[in-house]
């Protein structure tokens, strides 16, 4: 059974922890799309991790984790985050990157700087971790795969045209050192012999073990809304974000994909620019930073603040209804046990109207928030486990939460712990 982990929002919405409880039962971990320009934090029994391009699979020695070949593969970054959870005590974990995945090069990072260098205020918020000149790349046709890795005369084809095309745009808008070329080959070549004894046949190998009954996870990164398609474009990511593409970035059917679990806050955190409607300012938006998560609302890549606000329901839903969700996993619910009272934006005021849908950016940036109150449940969530020990106001928090979102809340997680977790049915 093929399952798909995504964010229904702008990312941060506790996925690696979800997608570390499930992989418990899981035979296979994918990672099918992104880079290492966001993370997953993740508690466990060997300590807190924040991974960038390592599968959330990867502290189970009972599992295989994946890079698929829609993920923008930093090999250097990949290698030292296997190091660095390996020399913590973490198992070496059995990792397969696919032979067609492609590679952040080293220019892809210092043309992402210099853009928005360029740029200056009018920048995208981008993390300069080479994403979006390494997606242009790859639809420009002139990327690295991992299989021309193999392949002398391809590597130094490519990397002669490359460098005559970089080299125009470092000379002429840029004004920055050019590109080398016997060093761009020299790096190919260093890049070549990390990655060999991993490389692997991703789509035929997941064939197989769809075919032996194995359970594979499907691990997205980011939400719905920094999806390049969907999202709150042009403020978005650079690969698409909803589980249809888990198909796409992995090398399955479809048809395959059974269950998608989509994980909402249950209030809401972003990292990098954007409409954000329900977001809060001042020492209300501080507090709520500094109680959130395990250790504060700060980006596991980034280190940078996030922007926080209430529960956005348009958002939510419309997030949900995008990635075809089967399953809600509403997560950090104890976060909220300080509060008298639980804001929540229920519907968007624009030009005089209110409106319960998600709208397209230009309409989504004249917003503002129609607020619903509800009451809070002032104590401490972690450690139960069953739904029906939750105090009767945090009960109700979940089920309006679920009633207006209009999908099955089945997961709930109340702690930054592996355990908190609480399994509930639906009332949908």
């Amino acid at each position: 059974m093929v399952k798909a982990i995504v964010g229904a929002n702008w990312g941060d919405e506790g996925k690696g922890k979800i997608t570390d409880m499930l992989a418990r039962d899981s035979d296979i971990i994918v990672r099918f799309q992104g880079g290492a320009n966001a993370g997953h934090t993740i508690v466990n029994n060997y300590g807190k991790f924040a991974l960038h391009t390592l599968p959330s699979g990867v502290f189970y020695d009972h599992t295989t984790s994946i890079i698929g070949n829609g993920v923008a593969l930093n090999i250097p970054v990949l290698f030292r985050e296997l190091k660095q959870i390996v020399d913590r005590g973490v198992p070496m974990p059995k990792l397969l990157v696919s032979d067609r995945a492609q590679i952040v090069m080293p220019y892809h990072v210092l043309f992402d700087q210099y853009e928005e260098e360029r740029l200056g205020g009018k920048s995208f918020g981008s993390t300069k971790s080479g994403i979006a000149p390494f997606y242009s790349d790859k639809y420009a046709k002139i990327g690295f795969q991992v299989s021309e890795l193999f392949e002398e005369d391809i590597i130094r084809e490519k990397a002669e045209r490359v460098c005559a095309v970089k080299n125009v745009l470092l000379e002429h808008l840029y004004q920055k050192p050019l590109l080398d070329v016997g060093e761009l080959i020299e790096t190919l070549h260093e890049y070549r012999d990390m990655v060999a004894p991993y490389v692997c046949n991703v789509s035929l190998y997941l064939d197989q073990a769809i075919r032996e009954g194995k359970t594979i996870l499907l691990e997205g990164q980011l939400g719905t809304l920094k999806d390049p398609d969907h999202g709150i474009y042009p403020m978005v990511t650079s690969s698409s974000t909803l589980a249809a593409y888990g198909a796409i970035g992995a090398g399955l059917p479809p048809y395959e994909i059974r269950q998608i679990i989509t994980v909402v806050k249950a209030y809401s955190s972003a990292v990098g620019a954007g409409a954000f409607v329900s977001e809060i300012f001042g020492e209300e938006a501080e507090e709520l930073r500094r109680r959130g998560g395990d250790g504060g609302e700060y980006g596991a890549t980034t280190g940078r603040p996030r922007r926080v606000g209430w529960l956005d329901i348009p958002a939510t839903r419309y997030g949900c209804r995008l990635q075809g969700t089967t399953d809600v996993a509403f997560t950090v619910l104890d976060v909220l046990g300080y509060l008298d009272e639980i804001p929540v934006c229920t519907g968007y005021e624009i030009d005089g109207s209110v409106t319960t849908e998600f709208p397209v950016t230009g309409k989504l940036e004249q917003a503002k928030p129609v607020i619903e109150k509800l009451p809070g449940w002032k104590c401490e969530i972690r450690g139960i486990r069953e739904y029906e020990q939750l105090p009767e106001n945090c009960r109700r928090y979940i089920e309006f939460a679920e009633q207006r979102i209009g999908y099955p809340i089945t997961l709930i997680s109340n702690g930054p712990g592996r355990d908190d977790i609480i399994y509930r049915k639906s009332k949908l």
